[in-house]
């Protein structure tokens, strides 16, 4: 007898502990699957926009130093897939500047931001071979986002018409930005 009653109770103690989770989540407002995709989507339009903002305020930035745009092309990879823009600052001090915006390429060990004396890059392009020239600007700060990289004094652009995105260690293009003038 003892134990039928240790086992109603037991019973009873599970169907309390039930019926008071489900209370808890009856509660909440039910949201239909096309309200929280309009809400995805508003989160995502105000991240984009913040995005552009913060691009604008970059930009202005370069601009407010009195930074003069001398070049610009857009970034091409089809084995790894980059995107962006590579343009080039002169700042007020003569000091020259390539700023990548909106970029995104894949991520990959020892990763390099060159520039190259070719007017084009493919992605089986093979520099370290051809004995193509080239000017190391640094590693890879990031696979995505907005990054600046110095170059150095004296660097002839009008040799170096290409931004590359190169692994040194697998001797890849991950992906090229042709220069143009602005």
């Amino acid at each position: 007898m003892v134990r039928t009653i240790k086992a109603g109770m037991a019973f009873a103690a599970m169907a309390a502990a039930f019926s008071l989770h489900a209370s808890v989540y009856a509660q909440e407002p039910m949201k239909p699957d096309s309200m929280k995709q309009d809400t995805m989507k508003q989160d995502s339009m105000k991240q984009d926009k913040m995005q552009d903002d913060k691009m604008m305020h970059d930009d202005k930035m370069m601009h407010d130093g009195k930074a003069k745009t001398l070049e610009t092309g857009k970034f091409h990879g089809k084995v790894h897939k980059t995107e962006g823009r590579a343009t080039l600052y002169q700042e007020a001090d003569g000091k020259l500047v390539l700023r990548l915006t909106n970029f995104k390429t894949s991520n990959g060990p020892d990763v390099h931001v060159i520039l190259v004396a070719t007017k084009d890059a493919m992605d089986d392009a093979n520099f370290l071979k051809d004995n193509t020239e080239k000017i190391e600007l640094g590693k890879l700060k990031g696979n995505e986002g907005d990054q600046n990289y110095e170059i150095p004094a004296g660097t002839d652009l009008t040799k170096f018409r290409t931004v590359s995105i190169y692994c040194e260690r697998f001797n890849a293009n991950f992906g090229a930005a042709p220069l143009e003038k602005f």
